[in-house]
């Protein structure tokens, strides 16, 4: 079953928002009014029943949705198609390999023909790049920029796009979790002196990311907690009043483990104050990426942050996450500082990294 909180300035448009992104099928699990800055929220919490995989292919975008292909698996998939389902993708893959020699480039401007042969050499797969001229042809010598930016949304970190108190940063192992978080926690304190944050690690083997965590908090008057169970979570949760931000540090997985299991195991649902953000680097191929998507699949994940830019060759696997999954990029990390090496995301920024591999400036 998927399990979402709604939240919107009346009971109709909350409701309006269940249908839209749960279907018909929705069942309402609760209804509350909450405020938030001095204004009243309705927040209605709604549950559906998940059905395979081709049928709910998570297509966050707000660029209209999944793709032809995604739709026409799930119209023809037979019923109980399990086995459909899990040949699709590679289904799609050979379908996108033939698609590609019928995208003629004559029919772009000049302009949008070098921005096209630029984001392939960059590593756009073949996927985005179909979704790109489909665009463009639709717009003959309109701007590349404009076409391309419902592709890779953005929703900057801070208060005022993420009201939630607490967040978790899962990622790989040494994609920069850890410092990402006391990046982020350092902003907070940079910005806003008193607001009191609370860095927190889910590390339970004891692992070099605890320490390192627990040092920063101590050397910036930091609070420090440690949720290694379900029980510590509650713990933390019962004095989240104490604190106005609660950053938790997940341990990168090994073998088959899956980020909806250790979630379980530490009782995050969708239905807390808790938004997650998937670490990425754009250093990863496309093999690598696609099997930590698989494994970092969740309903509470709700951002991407991007890390390690300066290190990397490229940025093709930006625009290929974006495209696969719909999740909006929050922050940027780069450079060997904690300090003025973060930034919260923004459309230009993204772009300007993908065609000049120029690096953000941190921002306010």
């Amino acid at each position: 079953m998927r399990v979402k909180t709604f939240r919107a300035g009346s009971m109709a448009a909350a409701l309006t928002m269940v249908k839209a992104e749960l279907g018909g099928e929705a069942v309402i699990l609760g209804n509350k009014t909450v405020s938030d800055n001095g204004r009243e929220y309705h927040e209605v919490m709604a549950a559906v029943e998940a059905s395979n995989p081709a049928q709910t292919t998570r297509k966050r975008r707000n660029n209209g949705g999944p793709d032809e292909l995604d739709e026409l698996a799930a119209r023809t998939s037979p019923a109980g198609g399990d086995g459909f389902a899990a040949e699709w993708p590679q289904i799609k893959e050979h379908l996108l390999a033939l698609l590609k020699p019928h995208m003629s480039m004559e029919r772009l401007a000049p302009r949008q023909r070098l921005a096209m042969e630029h984001l392939e050499r960059e590593g756009a797969d073949t996927a985005s790049l179909l979704w790109i001229f489909r665009r463009l042809t639709a717009n003959p010598g309109g701007s590349i920029l404009k076409a391309l930016e419902p592709l890779v949304p953005v929703k900057p970190f801070g208060t005022q796009s993420w009201s939630q108190k607490m967040h978790f940063f899962a990622g790989p192992h040494g994609v920069g979790k850890t410092t990402t978080l006391i990046r982020l926690a350092l902003r907070e304190k940079r910005l806003a002196p008193k607001t009191r944050v609370c860095l927190a690690t889910a590390d339970h083997g004891q692992g070099k990311g605890r320490i390192v965590l627990r040092h920063y908090a101590d050397l910036s008057g930091l609070a420090f907690r440690e949720v290694a169970t379900m029980q510590d979570m509650v713990a933390l949760i019962a004095e989240s009043s104490r604190f106005d931000k609660i950053f938790i540090d997940l341990p990168g997985m090994s073998g088959n483990a899956t980020l909806g299991a250790r979630l379980q195991e530490l009782g995050i649902s969708p239905g807390l104050d808790i938004a997650g953000h998937l670490v990425l680097s754009p250093q990863y191929g496309p093999a690598q990426v696609k099997a930590f998507l698989k494994r970092y699949d969740s309903d509470c994940v709700q951002s991407i942050i991007w890390t390690k830019l300066d290190e990397a060759c490229n940025y093709g696997a930006m625009v290929n996450t974006a495209y696969a999954n719909g999740l909006p990029a929050s922050a940027l990390s780069f450079g060997p500082s904690l300090r003025d090496s973060i930034s919260p995301a923004k459309v230009e920024d993204v772009w300007r990294l993908v065609f000049k591999h120029e690096l953000p400036r941190e921002q306010p």
